[in-house]
């Protein structure tokens, strides 16, 4: 722990926006980088929710747009007002003290940013925790289980499981399996006389079909299309895809950046391994999720709720194909919120206003404190992300200044030095080693 009582006289410019002398300049500068960059995130992101939600023509038109510039917002406001509250706080302060550089500008920074986002996306938030695979096999244990529950979940977060595993999971189910097979025969019959043009998905189908034909259903498993084997394998042959799809989607913008430099790059569009592990491991959690709960409907003779609890859990290995922090840890962070509201209305938990606000800020600040006084101890994932937001200007911080206070600041960072203009230095700078 750095001495709180200990403080350097630099300014702003000599620890933080080395690269500029102006405050108001910087401000820009990492303003306009944040905003591309968040836009880069959020537009996809919302474009493919949308497409998974079955949203109607009338969102694209009036409200995509306006929700991808607040989320985008939000993120850039994250960066933006760090590197004011920096400033502000040096020339409050008229000196640097250990808590103020990293803890002491993200704290306000990070709370005043997810004001701007919208209430339904501001989660409560963890510090990264446990073994990554473990933790996503828990969440998804207790996802699913609410997922079968009657009112367990809503929203975006029931569509989207209902998309991946299907609503044949669903308990709820409204079809009987009277109606359910005479619409199966319809379905046929009016098929029955019209050909089908031999596609790429129609070969895979019937090839699928004629090695699962004889296959066995029971009869409390809801997939009357399809018997147990079939249905598995027709799962992940589905998720598989749009995994793979997805991936090839995000790749999109760069890989057309490079079109005219480097045409051979399209290539890997198509044949990326990031490609194939998305999908793996979309892939790999619907086939273990659905052939568990056939499983268990053979062995126990009925269709039942915490079967789901099991097979989440089972499913939640496929984590080893795509090891992903950020959709374990955001999962996880949306799951300890269902939780904490459910039990609110249950009248168990009592109601803390603001309460994702203030854990958003802290958790934020912590992280941002980390990535300016120890680095080190930081996730190599969320630095990646924070130089991205910045355009790598993070990385520019004057750290050998800040080593005073204890927590190796510079450690990663031995060979860098700031190449700072004297006129606008309160402390004689250091020469780079080029210089020399």
């Amino acid at each position: 722990m750095a001495a709180l009582s200990k403080s350097i006289p630099h300014n702003c410019y000599e620890i933080g926006h080395t690269w500029h002398p102006s405050c108001r300049v910087s401000f820009l500068q990492i303003t306009w980088g944040a905003l591309e960059e968040s836009l880069r995130i959020y537009a996809p992101l919302y474009l493919i929710a949308a497409v998974l939600r079955k949203r109607k023509l009338e969102y694209y038109l009036y409200k995509l747009l306006p929700e991808i510039l607040q989320s985008a917002s939000f993120l850039t406001a994250n960066g933006a007002l760090y590197i004011t509250f920096f400033c502000i706080l040096r020339k409050i302060l008229g000196k640097f003290y250990s808590w103020t550089p990293g803890f002491g500008a993200a704290l306000p920074a990070s709370y005043v940013a997810i004001l701007i986002e919208r209430k339904s996306r501001r989660g409560l938030l963890t510090i990264y925790m446990a073994n990554l695979v473990l933790l996503f096999c828990i969440t998804a244990a207790m996802y699913m289980f609410f997922f079968r529950c009657k009112d367990g979940l809503k929203g975006f977060t029931f569509s989207a499981l209902r998309f991946i595993v299907g609503k044949e999971e669903i308990p709820t189910h409204s079809y009987s399996p009277e109606t359910a097979y005479a619409k199966v025969d319809q379905k046929r019959e009016k098929h029955k006389g019209a050909p089908r043009a031999m596609s790429v998905i129609s070969l895979v189908r019937t090839l699928v079909d004629s090695i699962c034909k004889h296959g066995p259903r029971h009869r409390c498993c809801k997939h009357y299309e399809d018997n147990c084997i079939s249905y598995c394998i027709k799962g992940f042959i589905r998720m598989f895809s749009v995994g793979y799809l997805i991936q090839c989607c995000l790749r999109i913008p760069s890989a057309f950046r490079h079109l005219f430099t480097e045409p051979s790059r399209l290539l890997s569009l198509f044949y990326n391994k990031e490609n194939f592990q998305l999908g793996a491991f979309l892939g790999s959690f619907v086939s273990i999720y659905k052939g568990t709960s056939c499983f268990l409907r053979w062995i126990r003779n009925l269709d039942d709720e915490l079967h789901a609890i099991v097979a989440g859990f089972l499913a939640g290995v496929s984590m080893m194909f795509y090891k992903s922090t950020t959709i374990s840890m955001y999962l996880a962070s949306k799951l300890v919120e269902t939780m904490y509201f459910k039990g609110i209305e249950a009248g168990k938990v009592p109601y803390f206003p603001q309460a994702d606000t203030i854990i958003y800020s802290i958790s934020t600040a912590i992280c941002f404190h980390a990535a300016v006084m120890e680095v080190q101890n930081l996730r190599p994932s969320y630095w990646k992300f924070l130089l991205r937001l910045t355009k790598g200007r993070f990385a520019l911080m004057n750290r050998k200044a800040l080593d005073v206070f204890g927590t190796g600041a510079s450690r990663e960072f031995q060979n860098f030095i700031p190449r700072l203009d004297p006129r606008y230095t309160v402390v004689t700078p250091e020469l780079p080693i080029d210089f020399y």
